[in-house]
């Protein structure tokens, strides 16, 4: 058996692992096991599997989702850069409709920005470019999940399930982007206590969440599957995630941007 052979059954075996995990609703162990290598090209080839498979269903990838964007997570995983993942028509859950934590394995949350775009991104995208592009902004919550086991991560493992993709809510308040320094937004979200359960700024999004935006369209161009017109991205997280208790209630508000609210079922 050829090292080309192998690496491209571990995909697989990997990928499958992933669905296994994700139909029965119970968490797998870690796909880096099955892996020859451990190099981050493999884990999105793990995740291009995912995704063409998910295609084939019949799903319609709607954007993107950025991750990875603190320094702290960063230096947690030995990492350098952020990471990627797709969102696909099921995954966006209407405000005001209970989520049902049944489709979720072991989920939290977190307040991020959400770029719509108004037309494609791609070659040398810039910060003048990036703007230019975005033909709104709204506040969003995404939850997050792994179908790995207790969140047992390498940087491997997160780009191969999806960067650890689950569902997001967009707020109803659509902001022209224009010239708005995101690195003053100032988040915060709270439980249906009125608890505080999360705090951050834009600048702890990569120092930016332009500059998120700007190595995303960069890297899916580089990709062969650049950023197009109608795409929602979201920015990566203003502040840490939370896990997501039954029957709680999360509200975050984004100054400049808005308010977004994500209620989930006992």
């Amino acid at each position: 058996m050829t090292d080309t052979t192998l690496g491209t059954e571990a995909v697989r075996a990997a990928a499958s692992r992933l669905q296994h995990a994700q139909r029965s609703r119970i968490p797998c162990a870690p796909v880096r096991e099955l892996l020859p290598d451990k190099e981050i090209a493999t884990g999105y080839a793990v995740q291009t599997v995912l995704t063409n498979d998910r295609l084939a269903e019949g799903h319609r990838v709607v954007g993107r989702k950025i991750g990875l964007t603190s320094p702290v997570v960063q230096q947690q995983l030995g990492v350098d850069q952020p990471d990627f993942g797709v969102l696909f028509d099921d995954m966006g859950c209407p405000e005001g409709e209970p989520i049902d934590v049944s489709r979720l394995l072991q989920p939290r949350i977190e307040a991020e920005i959400a770029f719509v775009l108004g037309e494609d991104l791609t070659g040398s995208v810039d910060e003048e470019s990036a703007r230019k592009a975005v033909e709104h902004m709204v506040a969003a919550l995404e939850i997050v999940d792994s179908r790995i086991a207790e969140w047992d991560i390498t940087i491997v493992d997160t780009i191969a399930d999806n960067a650890s993709s689950g569902l997001f809510v967009l707020g109803p308040e659509r902001i022209p982007l224009g010239e708005n320094d995101l690195r003053d937004v100032e988040m915060t979200m709270v439980d249906q206590d009125e608890n505080t359960v999360s705090s951050g700024t834009g600048a702890a999004c990569l120092g930016d969440p332009i500059a998120a935006l700007v190595w995303l369209a960069r890297t899916a161009d580089e990709l062969g599957a650049p950023l197009r017109a109608g795409d929602v991205v979201l920015s990566g997280a203003l502040g840490p995630m939370v896990p997501v208790m039954p029957s709680g209630t999360y509200t975050a508000t984004l100054t400049g941007v808005g308010s977004v609210q994500a209620a989930f079922t006992a």
